[in-house]
């Protein structure tokens, strides 16, 4: 990837629109403000762009946005690969029935809840956030994710989900 990154120009410029706050939310965090980036549409365009250059024609059906920034770039993704957008949000902001999957991060705790019935058996999804610092947050999506198709089990359907 970083023969990639080093021969595609839209990199350069969609890092240099990424302000980094010191300190925030919390001392030792490094924040990666992604706010400039979203004012400058040539910078948020090349972004989504290089998502959908990597992944169209990936057989993805879902795309599922972790909060908040997979917020932001998933939904744009998924129209443009032509799949289905499927949010993962923090605890009661979903109404209805919902799963949740509790995770740790740099600086605490948190949950991620998604709709049951969001995702179908033998769906293939791609799962959209900002970076990966701990892990946990990525983890506790394809918990929720796989957790969803044990449910789908459970009912009777005999399907794998597809990575």
């Amino acid at each position: 990837m970083s023969a990639y990154r080093d021969k595609d120009p839209r990199i350069h410029g969609i890092q240099s629109k990424i302000r980094v706050v010191p300190n925030f939310p919390k001392p030792g965090i490094m924040f990666q403000d992604i706010t400039t980036l979203l004012l400058d549409p040539k910078a948020f365009k090349d972004t989504v762009d290089l998502f959908v250059e990597r992944y169209k024609g990936k057989n993805i059906s879902v795309v599922a946005g972790i909060e908040a920034r997979g917020l932001i770039f998933g939904p744009p993704i998924a129209l443009e690969i032509g799949a289905k957008f499927v949010p993962l949000r923090k605890p009661k902001k979903l109404p209805g029935k919902v799963i949740s999957e509790e995770y740790v991060l740099e600086y605490g705790r948190d949950c991620l809840e998604m709709h049951v019935g969001a995702v179908e058996p033998g769906e293939r999804a791609l799962v959209v956030d900002d970076l990966i610092a701990t892990g946990g947050t990525l983890c506790a999506a394809m918990k929720l994710l796989g957790n969803l198709m044990k449910i789908l089990r459970q009912t009777g359907s005999c399907y794998l989900f597809k990575s």
